[in-house]
């Protein structure tokens, strides 16, 4: 069962090393992190999709990147209530929809932000409004492309005078890399691991 799976974020085979150590390291040099949410919603339509966002080219952060619904947790927020907040803030999603299953790992990006992924169901029908500060577009990944352990492609880059490796998922308009494609590697095994067929995703 799906939730159970996701019931100790801990077990699950995390795409990239956990974050402790980073952040330990971050700590004792006094530098910061910023504690976030996304919700990861899987659409639970004849064919099944993740719900994904393209970011708006005006923002300051992270402009016209792929990334699920969210953002920065406010104080006294859970993962929970901040990634349905956002959610509702970036494309209109009825916080009252999603049926939340459970967390993901956290990961650490490079850009200072320690993100909680929060996974739920989502039943058509649902109406997305897209706030245009934020969001370029959502949009939806087939579920069916998510499961086929072939389909992410391993890249190297140079980034601040370092080789960094990171996943490209393919898609025929956007590119899908960086902290979103590696939650994508690890929801996908763990959908894998639980033998979800597209047409079973529902089955919790």
């Amino acid at each position: 069962m799906l939730r159970a799976r996701l019931a100790d974020p801990a077990l699950i085979p995390r795409d990239r090393p956990s974050p402790d150590e980073d952040l330990d390291r971050a700590a004792r040099s006094g530098g910061r992190f910023i504690e976030a949410a996304v919700l990861v919603p899987l659409v639970l339509r004849a064919d099944p999709t993740v719900l994904l966002t393209l970011r708006s080219a005006r923002l300051n952060s992270h402009a016209g990147q792929v990334a699920f619904p969210g953002g920065r947790m406010e104080a006294g927020e859970t993962a929970e209530q901040a990634a349905l907040r956002e959610a509702e803030e970036e494309v209109g999603l009825d916080p009252g929809l999603p049926d939340i299953v459970g967390r993901l790992p956290d990961i650490l990006t490079g850009t200072g932000y320690l993100v909680t992924p929060v996974v739920a169901l989502l039943r058509p029908p649902f109406d997305l409004r897209s706030d245009p500060g934020e969001v370029a577009e959502a949009f939806e990944y087939p579920l069916a492309q998510l499961l086929d352990p072939a389909a992410p492609e391993r890249r190297q880059q140079e980034f601040r005078g370092r080789m960094r490796e990171f996943w490209v998922w393919p898609h025929e308009r956007h590119y899908i890399w960086g902290a979103t494609a590696s939650m994508l590697v690890t929801l996908s095994a763990v959908l894998r691991a639980e033998r979800f067929a597209p047409a079973a995703v529902g089955e919790t």
